[in-house]
């Protein structure tokens, strides 16, 4: 398989790539991330949004609501730009290195998916004409997660001299902010205080704390200099800025490099961040540069081992592939003390919030390749479950838990709740995705210790908040995924969501019953027989939206009877319609977002006839905007299972190189990792036809006509499993583990470690 690596060439100075590229060549480990800014900052004028960001790490900013009604959310937390250590200033005698002084013969940059590392190479003339090459090498380490380094080259191509450079810490920084996007913060408040603790000898160590939550969290940086004689080595702090100098003679065709090692601790996961962030500064120190590129390396060969997919005949398509797998890695938390924010860690879109994204397309990502993270995304859940009940409260139920749509630590950050707090079907995505986990994994424990738990409470507020009408049970005032219509009776996907919930209530407490592993569950929450039997009953009532007339599913009881939205008439400057349109014009007519009902089909597909699913599939793709990045995605997996391969894989490209593309002009804000994972469902789930469900797991691929072939391998009941669909034939081999038996085209097969099974590739007709 050819190297996995992204190249940009940068010929011209533009700010719209500067922005692009600093999401696309960021550096994050799950725990610090770091935006792909240029060392010496971008030329005066150009929009730049510099950061370095702690996945957990909040300060908490008020809502301002314009009528002060009960319970109303009047706060958010908000992640946090910490610090600046990527800047640094290059001199070539007294000659300052810009992008836009002197002549840059050369300037690529190159993400490297198998290291770890992002490089970024110039060859520049300075206006004296001086030559320099310059290469810097980034890394988050995911060997030591606190640990960012830079590593800054710099040769002589045509003089001998003086080169200097002066490396920044930089503690007293504010966030980002467009007050004319509301997907971004409106404000650029100061929410950290700083101060510095210690600057001497190339090394430096600062202490921020946030303004309202009460978090603390520390920066230390260290410089080392490989190269000949060292002429100036100085430290200055101005302030909260601690600028390093160190000046170097160079000759001609020498090389000379400045490293610089920055750790970041925090309260949220320490504590003690200071005496922290010096010994594993020193950890850092003593072990070097070189044994930290040995164990990115070793990390990322463990993982695509795991989680191999290629595009075989497609290399542009199996670049973007891996790019999206790559960025999901790099996102993911490796505590449960945080999670995955909409835009992982490369930018501040959303302000770091977590929301129903993780569980419905990012999670599966991690329960078919690594399975540890996905538990531990799942573990952040059951630890904010107490702040669930709390939300449930407030809202007015008075049993059962209410995850929030955007949070951080697990309180509601919307203020808005028609399209925020409203879409209730959170609850049944994070049972859905555990249900899965354990369905895959087998891992009974897990329901034992938390899952059981998370299931029963979550179950308990459908209970709450619907009711029986005319025999049937229904739920009103909620809203769905598709944010374009808000507070609807009887939304389908999240009656779906509720049934699948109460149902696995229902077998997660006769599974500990049968177990005699009940009693501390009902001791601690009290669940009932009654209730169970209650559950059991809703579940069996639940109302799920039919039109006899049109023979599909209404995405709500009112949606049929609005107004279609004419979107051929819609000027192309007026997507996204959000942005242009207030949301109450937009919930008066048959117009989505994104996928709804037919992300319903995807997840529930045993409620419905194929044919009831392949009408509505049509009829809902016509009035789809796709404004949101979590909806082609959705729209192809459906059309792989509904048998229209063509129009799978049309959707498929357009979810695929979303980022890499910049297909929705937004990804300068960070990228979108809920379509990177939808991404991979749609090879997996949608290609491939993988189904998990309590029959076991079953295969049913096709190959789209572009591609001469895929492979890929998942994780299933501790077994590895490699699927090759190639030359009109699939394989299914097991590569590691114990005997097993899987499904393929609806026949079971017994695989034995190192067998295969072989036959041809079918079509997906229904």
């Amino acid at each position: 398989m050819a190297d996995r690596k992204i190249i940009s060439k940068e010929t011209e100075v533009s700010e719209a790539v500067y922005g692009l590229n600093e999401t696309l060549f960021h550096n994050a480990n799950g725990y610090i991330g770091v935006r792909g800014c240029l060392e010496e900052g971008v030329p005066e004028g150009f929009d730049t949004m510099r950061g370095m960001y702690i996945n957990g790490f909040y300060d908490i900013i008020p809502m301002k609501q314009a009528e002060n009604l009960c319970n109303f959310v009047e706060e958010k937390q908000t992640m946090l730009n910490v610090a600046d250590t990527q800047t640094i200033y290059l001199y070539i005698g007294d000659e300052k290195f810009t992008m836009t002084e002197g002549t840059v013969l050369k300037h690529q940059r190159t993400l490297d998916m198998d290291a770890g590392i992002t490089i970024r190479e110039v060859i520049w003339r300075s206006p004296k004409g001086k030559e320099v090459s310059i290469c810097i090498k980034r890394m988050t380490s995911f060997e030591q997660l606190s640990l960012f380094t830079m590593e800054y080259q710099v040769t002589s191509l045509n003089f001998d001299g003086k080169i200097t450079w002066e490396s920044y810490h930089i503690s007293d920084v504010t966030n980002y902010s467009n007050a004319n996007d509301p997907r971004l913060a409106a404000e650029s408040e100061k929410y950290l205080e700083s101060q510095v603790l210690s600057a001497e000898s190339g090394k430096s160590l600062s202490v921020s704390w946030t303004v309202k939550s009460g978090l603390t969290m520390c920066a230390a940086v260290s410089h080392r200099v490989r190269g000949e004689v060292l002429v100036e080595n100085t430290v200055q702090q101005e302030g909260t800025t601690v600028v390093y100098q160190v000046s170097v003679n160079v000759q001609k065709d020498q090389a000379v490099t400045l490293g610089k090692y920055t750790v970041f601790t925090d309260s949220v996961h320490s504590d003690n961040p200071p005496e922290d962030a010096k010994a594993q500064m020193q950890a850092a120190w003593d072990q070097g540069l070189d044994y930290f590129y040995q164990k990115q390396r070793a990390y990322l060969k463990h993982f695509w081992h795991h989680s191999e997919m290629e595009i075989i005949g497609d290399a542009g398509m199996n670049q973007a592939v891996s790019f999206n797998m790559y960025q999901l890695l790099q996102s993911a938390a490796r505590n449960s003390n945080c999670n995955i924010a909409a835009k992982g860690l490369s930018g501040e879109g959303y302000e770091g919030h977590y929301f129903w994204d993780t569980e419905m397309f990012m999670i599966p990502f991690f329960t078919l390749t690594n399975p540890e993270l996905a538990k531990m995304l799942l573990t952040y859940r059951y630890d904010s479950l107490d702040a669930a009940r709390k939300n449930a409260r407030l809202l007015g139920h008075q049993k059962g838990a209410l995850y929030p749509w955007r949070t951080i630590t697990g309180e509601e950050c919307s203020g808005y709740f028609p399209s925020g707090t409203a879409q209730y079907h959170i609850d049944g995505d994070i049972a859905y995705a555990l249900v899965q986990y354990c369905l895959t994994t087998g891992d009974y424990e897990f329901i034992k210790e938390k899952g059981g738990e998370i299931i029963i409470e979550t179950a308990r507020l459908w209970l709450d908040v619907g009711n029986y009408s005319d025999g049937r049970f229904v739920i009103n005032d909620v809203t769905g995924p598709d944010e374009y219509t808000c507070m609807v009776n009887n939304n389908y996907y999240t009656n779906c969501c509720a049934k699948y919930n109460l149902n696995w209530a229902v077998t997660a407490y006769e599974l500990l019953k049968e177990k005699n592993e009940i009693a501390p569950l009902v001791q601690k929450i009290g669940i009932t027989e009654e209730e169970i039997l209650q559950m059991k009953q809703a579940a069996a009532a639940m109302y799920l939206p039919y039109d006899e007339k049109q023979k599909i599913n209404p995405q709500d009881d009112s949606f049929l009877s609005k107004p279609v939205w004419n979107l051929k008439e819609t000027p192309a400057d007026k997507f996204p319609l959000l942005l242009h349109f207030h949301p109450l014009h937009l919930y008066r007519y048959q117009v989505c977002k994104q996928a709804d009902t037919v992300l319903a089909y995807f997840l529930f597909e045993d409620e419905q006839s194929p044919e009831v699913m392949k009408r509505s599939y049509e009829y809902y793709e016509k009035i789809t905007t796709h404004d949101s990045s979590l909806s082609t995605c959705v729209f192809s997996i459906v059309a792989s299972r509904l048998g229209m391969e063509e129009k799978a894989y049309e959707y498929f490209g357009d979810s695929a190189k979303l980022d890499l593309e910049n297909t929705h002009n937004n990804t300068k804000d960070g990228i979108h990792t809920a379509n990177m994972g939808g991404c991979y469902m749609a090879i997996v789930n949608g290609f491939a036809g993988l189904r998990i469900n309590q029959d076991g797991a079953a295969l049913a691929p096709f190959l789209p006509q572009a591609w001469e072939g895929y492979r890929f391998k998942f994780r299933y009941r501790g077994n590895l499993i490699q699927v090759i669909v190639a030359d009109r034939q699939v394989t299914v081999r097991l590569e590691e583990g114990g005997s097993l038996e899987i499904a393929v085209y609806g026949e079971k097969y017994l695989l034995q470690p190192g067998e295969a099974v072989t036959l041809d590739v079918k079509s997906s007709d229904i």
